[in-house]
């Protein structure tokens, strides 16, 4: 995966979980809670629902990868290069 089909994969898991945000008019270096309007919860069906859609488990431990919208990107063009998948689920 790379920047420009992980930036599609999260715009469409946020449209999902959060249908009014509008990606265009959010600070990409801002909280992604915060700035996205997303509570635990939503972040939770955000971890989920890359799960299900790349196979890519993102440890409690890691969350803090997924800080703002472009580190979320980023993060997720990285691991899914690495092959961080986990298939054994």
């Amino acid at each position: 995966m790379n920047t420009d089909s992980a930036r599609a994969l999260f715009s469409s898991l946020i449209h999902e979980i959060a249908p009014e945000v509008d990606l265009d008019a959010v600070d990409h270096t801002a909280d992604l809670q915060d700035e996205l309007d997303l509570d635990s919860v939503d972040f939770l069906n955000l971890v989920s629902l890359i799960y299900e859609r790349t196979g890519l488990n993102i440890p409690e431990t890691e969350y803090h990868n997924l800080a703002t919208v472009d580190a979320t990107i980023a993060y997720l063009a990285e691991r899914a290069a690495s092959g961080s998948r986990d298939d054994s689920l």
